[in-house]
């Protein structure tokens, strides 16, 4: 890869053990960034960590909890106190759930909300300092499901609109003060997350078959990552407030 748009920059990213997290890590470290990768999941981040990091990328693994507001901001302490700046957030961590709408609990709803709206929320928060400082940016990762109904997906739906929206009143709010703020919205990408979701007994896949890309192939996450270098990097100066959708031609149709 020749880009090298992220040389002296320092990015944090999470959901950076797997999927489309991992694939944005290692896209934004070859393209020179310094990244803190952050995950939940300590033995398999810090395993992609060493990997990435013997090939020479500089990434380095900071274990996080979205839904405590305290491991938000010790992340982005730690990000700071070992680069001495921040100039962009990747919130690339989820969840997420198919279920029908009576049979979702409310500690269900309420686990949807806490790791795909309020953890962004507390990341930002804790950032925005930082991002001031240095006329950074943000990317916040929603979905396709955001923009459109997605069958028994109810819980993750409102979440990943509350996203959207989230990110677009940041950007309006920040504008005039140098932070750019945009969403990314995915659509069906081959990712352990979505792989390993199972749909309800007896699911309409009338319903469901409406969500296939158009396009012949599967969306990888390295395809996500490109979009979220993209949004991060200064070739999207002029971008904030966006919902870039990478979606195969889902919602096209």
């Amino acid at each position: 890869m020749n880009l090298q748009r992220f040389t002296d920059k320092v990015v944090l990213v999470t959901g950076a053990a797997s999927g489309i997290g991992l694939g944005t890590t290692e896209r934004l470290a070859r393209e020179g960034a310094r990244v803190l990768a952050c995950d939940i999941n300590a033995t398999l981040l810090r395993d992609e960590t060493d990997r990435l990091a013997q090939q020479g990328l500089d990434v380095t693994a900071q274990v996080l909890d979205v839904t405590d507001a305290a491991s938000c901001e010790a992340a982005v302490a730690e990000a700071v106190a070992r680069f001495s700046k921040l100039d962009a957030l990747c919130n690339i961590a989820g969840t997420l759930l198919n279920k029908r709408f009576a049979e979702i609990s409310e500690a269900e709803w309420q686990r949807q909300m806490a790791i795909n709206v309020t953890g962004i929320f507390s990341l930002c928060h804790a950032a925005m300092p930082h991002l001031l400082a240095s006329r950074g940016n943000i990317v916040n990762c929603a979905s396709i499901a955001g923009i459109i109904g997605v069958p028994y997906g109810t819980a993750y739906s409102a979440s990943k609109g509350a996203v959207i929206m989230f990110s677009r009143a940041l950007a309006v709010e920040y504008a005039g003060q140098g932070v750019r703020v945009n969403a990314i919205c995915p659509g069906a990408v081959a990712t352990p997350l979505s792989q390993n979701t199972i749909l309800p007994d007896d699911a309409d896949f009338n319903l469901v078959g409406k969500l296939l890309p158009l396009l012949p192939v599967m969306g990888q996450p390295e395809d996500i990552a490109a979009g979220i270098a993209f949004l991060a990097s200064d070739d999207a100066r002029f971008m904030t407030g966006a919902a870039l959708v990478m979606d195969g031609g889902q919602t096209a149709l």
